[in-house]
């Protein structure tokens, strides 16, 4: 029960004030002046103005509320190093047998788990949560059982009450991890790639271990292994070998008594792509057409184009100089000779025998192919003729035999069923209401791959895959009326740009190709193939272990599966064989970047209530009770502020001085006050 005197004034306390003032005022005056009875008269005004006050007797039950303690537990991954887990343990047994025997306290205990995707140790956003649903005058401190190394300590938070950390780990552990201090996300294809890679020691490591084997390995091929200094930043440079995603591998091997090797390893996923793409266009004639190639190439800021064009044959006699037909000589020799191997695709444009181009020329673009190089040939009617270059070299890598029959007759391009499972053709836009062509060249025999077809079906297009190149074949020559809009046109540029790549082997255009997709810790496995059926894929998690998955077909030669890595690291895919590899989680995990415990992260965070930071290895602290504004731990100790909260149950009012009491004092004094300046 407690008793609290309280004032309810019943005019405002301005013009109380004001009465006091006059009152005083008037009792200095009577005072001066010796008048009689002033004390009287004093007292009834005393007892007037107290009335006027208000006076309140008020009486409250209040029941005691326990102080709340809230114990913040990290049980993030870098806890589970070396013995930390044994720490943990006890010393919550101790720590809650230290808690429970304090009289009075109610314990919140709350768990810090890894930070959703590489967000770290977020300590200080759950003791947040957890302040947020107590009453901040309950709480009488704060405990963190953690190596200390908290990734959101920045700003600091405003806390209601001691904070202390209570340190895992040991104050000789030592570490050696691996850092990726620079890898860019993109490289050029065939150009050197430089990596900035540090070897690190921290911690109580052995001062004779100066050098450390670094081991890359590229795309989970066999490592490479180097012997560096440790402590110096030393420059790695790299050649990506194709395009996509490269994945890299850089390793250090677990030293004895270190304290994990789960930051000994770092992943580099470096997409390759390509500078530019050289291209060699050799136009036979002049036609619609060729201007068409020619615009469609240009538009591409990526393509370096070389446009041979024959503008008058050797049959043609009209009286020309030949050193008025150009304003230099073309450079035949160098570019189908000495240069061939400098260009990534080579069309030729209606192109016939004319013997301006030797044989050993057109032998040599064919080698160029064979060795790697890619050939696309747009057939006019010329490729049916007598002087088709289908009957020179370059017959040994062209995948359709021409029939001699040139069809003029309208057509309707469309992609066959296979060309709806190939990545070049799947998914065209408009496929099957394109513009109609006027021209086509029959084909016998295709070698490789239909992908379209034209009049009555018969083959448009053929891709076939010759030595370690690709050649593509395209039985007309007015593909220009797509990009002219005859009749709505079509996508002759899409479908000249997947032609181009298929044939530069660009990895999104292989049609048998398996890759991956990550977010987080889900990949989407991806699966293209031609055949009736793909799968299963077999994944090999970091550890060695394999899990075997189902794919389900979502598009005609498309298939897929999802896969939930149960850790960080480089996994490997298979599926007969086609084989990828792909790596989940940050390069570098968050959680081990800093492995050692420190109190110094959290240092400004309990510096204004001078809370503690002691080390769990020295024994748990014991309890004391503090006062704000005191050191709140010490040697061995650590503070808890008492909060003395309680809950009113009841109140109970009372006026301290009733008004009858109060007006029949007031006329006593008044009246004794008068008697006595009357004298009687």
């Amino acid at each position: 029960m407690t008793q609290t005197i309280l004032f309810d004034p019943l005019v405002p306390w301005p013009v109380l004030w004001a009465a006091v003032a006059v009152t005083l005022a008037a009792l200095l005056l009577a005072l001066w002046k010796r008048l009689p009875g002033w004390g009287l008269r004093a007292l009834a005004a005393l007892v007037l103005l107290a009335a006027l006050s208000g006076p309140v007797h008020q009486s409250e039950d209040r029941a005691a509320l326990d102080d709340i303690v809230i114990v913040a537990e990290d049980q993030t991954a870098s806890q589970q190093l070396g013995d930390r887990p044994q720490q943990m343990a006890e010393a919550r047994a101790e720590l809650k047998a230290a808690l429970e025997a304090r009289p009075g306290t109610d314990v919140r205990w709350i768990t810090v788990p890894d930070g959703a995707g590489d967000e770290g140790t977020r300590l200080m956003g759950a003791i947040a949560q957890a302040l947020a649903d107590e009453p901040r005058a309950r709480v009488a401190g704060i405990i963190a059982l953690s190596d200390g190394q908290v990734h959101d300590a920045e700003p600091p938070l405003n806390l209601p009450a001691p904070m202390h950390l209570l340190l895992s780990g040991r104050e000789d552990d030592w570490d050696r991890r691996l850092i990726v201090k620079n890898a860019p996300g993109f490289g050029i294809i065939g150009e050197p790639v430089t990596l900035t890679l540090r070897i690190e020691d921290q911690g109580a490591a052995p001062s004779e271990r100066g050098l450390a084997v670094l081991e890359v390995s590229v795309a989970g091929g066999a490592p490479q292994r180097f012997t560096l200094p440790v402590g110096v930043d030393f420059e790695l440079p790299m050649v990506l070998q194709h395009g996509g995603r490269n994945v890299i591998r850089f390793s250090v091997p677990e030293e004895p008594g270190e304290l994990t090797a789960r930051n000994n390893s770092a992943l580099v996923q470096i997409n390759g792509v390509r500078d530019r793409l050289r291209v060699l266009l050799v136009s036979g004639e002049p036609h619609a057409g060729g201007r068409t190639w020619r615009n469609l190439l240009k538009s591409d800021s990526a393509v370096d184009l070389v446009h041979f064009t024959i503008l008058r044959p050797p049959e043609k006699q009209d009286g020309v100089p030949v050193e008025e037909l150009s304003l230099i000589a073309f450079p035949t020799r160098e570019l189908f000779l000495e240069k061939i191997e400098d260009f990534d695709l080579i069309i030729f444009d209606r192109y016939k025998r004319r013997g301006i181009l030797p044989a050993i020329y057109l032998d040599n673009v064919a080698n160029y192919a064979m060795g790697g190089g890619a050939v696309l040939v747009a057939a006019g009617p010329d490729f049916a003729s007598a002087d088709s270059i289908y009957r020179s070299p370059l017959s040994l890598i062209l995948p359709a035999e021409p029939s001699a029959r040139v069809l003029e007759q309208a057509f309707r391009p469309a992609v066959t069923d296979l060309g709806r499972q190939h990545p070049v053709t799947s998914g065209l836009e408009g496929d099957g209401d394109w513009g109609r062509w006027l021209r086509q060249i029959d084909l016998r025999t295709p070698e490789g791959q239909v992908l379209m077809s034209g009049a009555d079906e018969r083959p448009l297009l053929v891709l076939n895959r010759v030595g370690e190149g690709r050649v593509a074949l395209l039985a007309s020559d007015h593909a220009w009326l797509w990009s002219r809009g005859y009749e709505g046109g079509g996508p002759q540029l899409e479908l000249l740009r997947r032609l181009a790549h298929w044939m530069m082997k660009e990895p999104e255009l292989e049609e048998e190709a398996l890759w991956a997709e990550t977010t987080g810790q889900r990949m989407r496995i991806l699966r293209r193939t031609l055949a009736p059926q793909a799968g299963p894929v077999t994944v090999t998690n970091p550890d060695g272990s394999t899990v075997e998955l189902s794919l389900r077909e979502t598009a005609p030669g498309q298939w897929e599966a999802r896969y939930e890595g149960p850790e960080q690291g480089l996994y490997r895919l298979q599926d007969g064989d086609q084989s990828a590899v792909v790596g989940l989680g940050p390069a570098a995990p968050r959680e081990f970047e800093q492995t050692l415990a420190t109190g110094d992260v959290l240092a400004p965070v309990l510096a204004p209530w001078r809370g503690g930071i002691l080390r769990l290895e020295d024994g748990l602290p014991s309890l004391r009770n503090t006062r704000a504004g005191r050191p709140a731990a010490g040697r061995g100790w650590i503070g808890l502020t008492p909060r003395e909260a309680y809950e009113t149950l009841s109140v109970s009012q009372a006026p301290l001085l009733p008004g009858w009491l109060a007006l029949l004092l007031a006329a006593f004094f008044i009246t004794a006050g008068w008697l006595r300046e009357g004298r009687r």
